[in-house]
């Protein structure tokens, strides 16, 4: 069972139902997508109760959690108690992402490099602080906000009414309790994300992935407008070099907080001139970041997903395809601020040949007709021997798909061939 009803889900029911030893994959919620491929149940990702529940009434063998609020809610340590094996980490470990105070203080105690900051739960002792700070000025609320915590003000002015929205208007819930002030730091970016047991940490594919809504980073955060891997800025050597700096002592450092990291842990970093910082830890797979890296696995997911539960992965070789992926999110119109929903979908059976489609914001009417439920509608990905191929096959089939308001950047991944 997979919880979750994203491209990111989608991507992990596509992948696990290629596996020889999967009879039956569900989705909980799910999308039009996923209800091609397996069974959706109609379970919010947070029912926690209900969703264990359900594994218990399908016999289900592996929970494989997508989004990060359930595991902060401690949906694996829910499922452990009932003996139905869970692929995440605890809700204790989820804290590497669901608080940025915490993840901060763990890489300053480790000694993992981050970007300088100072961490403040006064909104008047923040104030103070910024005023003392040249623009660019990075504001992070410290709990989960959806991926559009991580705030870039430009001025003094946008920094001080940001960090008044975050602290005071609480536009991000108690998520904005605390914040945590960072220095500006130039370079270039991409997601590092890795498998692990606890012990043993085996890298996946690097990717890029895009937030600004649009072209030439313009317009404010999304979750995520699209994505390619791997991007040739960052060679073989620099991963290693992450994997030996930032990953592996994170999940050392976590063993020895008395807190074991299993599951996923993706590293959001910083290539600048000096050295690779760490911007964030995240808990899970990522999304776009799945859509563009799942597609070039070669080994069996579910056999990696096993030897993570069972803490032998390093009895396990991974493998990868050279190929290159680059996908492309088709978004409602108005996302990420208020859009409308519910507009008919045309042109998938055009477009699914050369490309893999996999579905975020859809639904399945009764009439057989795929609509449009969200703000990230689907994500379209092309597989080529290298980025240019592959975002040639993606942007050749993007227009192929229509429904109202439909938008989708020009510009992913045109700087790998620019």
């Amino acid at each position: 069972m997979v919880v979750g009803g994203g491209a990111r889900e989608h991507t992990l029911v596509w992948k696990l139902a290629q596996s020889p030893r999967v009879d039956k994959v569900f989705a909980a919620p799910g999308n039009a997508g996923t209800a091609s491929i397996g069974q959706n149940l109609n379970i919010a990702p947070t029912d926690i109760e209900e969703l264990g529940k359900a594994a218990k009434q399908q016999d289900i063998d592996l929970v494989v959690v997508g989004p990060e609020a359930p595991l902060a809610s401690g949906i694996v340590d829910y499922l452990d108690s009932l003996n139905i094996p869970a692929f995440g980490p605890t809700k204790a470990a989820t804290q590497i992402e669901s608080s940025k105070v915490f993840a901060r203080n763990l890489m300053e105690k480790h000694g993992i490099p981050c970007p300088k900051g100072a961490i403040f739960s006064s909104h008047h002792e923040a104030h103070e602080y910024i005023k003392q700070q040249k623009p660019p000025i990075v504001i992070k609320a410290d709990g989960l906000a959806a991926g559009k915590g991580a705030i870039i003000a430009e001025s003094q002015e946008e920094a001080q009414k940001k960090l008044s929205d975050i602290m005071e208007a609480k536009i991000f819930g108690s998520a904005g309790d605390k914040v945590l002030i960072d220095e500006y730091v130039i370079g270039k970016e991409v997601s590092l994300l890795a498998f692990t047991d606890g012990k043993t940490v085996v890298p996946m594919v690097p990717a890029c992935d895009y937030k600004r809504i649009g072209d030439n980073d313009q317009g404010p955060n999304t979750g995520g407008i699209g994505g390619y891997g791997p991007p040739g800025f960052f060679s073989a050597e620099l991963a290693d070099r992450a994997t030996n700096a930032i990953l592996l002592p994170a999940v050392k450092a976590m063993a020895e907080e008395g807190i074991p990291y299993k599951g996923v842990l993706y590293a959001g970093l910083m290539l600048t001139d000096r050295e690779i910082l760490t911007l964030e830890f995240n808990a899970r797979f990522g999304d776009p970041e799945s859509q563009v890296t799942l597609p070039l696995l070669k080994t069996d997911l579910v056999d990696i997903l096993m030897a993570v539960a069972e803490g032998n992965l390093d009895q396990l070789k991974i493998q990868w395809s050279d190929d290159a992926c680059v996908g492309v999110v088709m978004a409602s119109g108005g996302y990420p601020g208020s859009y409308k929903t519910g507009f008919p979908i045309e042109g998938l059976d055009k477009a699914e040949k050369d490309v893999l489609i996999f579905h975020a914001g859809t639904r399945l009417g009764n009439d057989g007709t795929i609509y449009t439920s969200g703000g990230r509608v689907l994500t379209m990905v092309g597989v080529g021997k290298n980025i240019a191929e592959a975002r040639e096959k993606v942007y050749a089939n993007l227009p192929d798909i229509y429904f109202e308001g439909c938008y989708y950047r020009k510009d992913i991944a045109l700087r790998e061939i620019a």
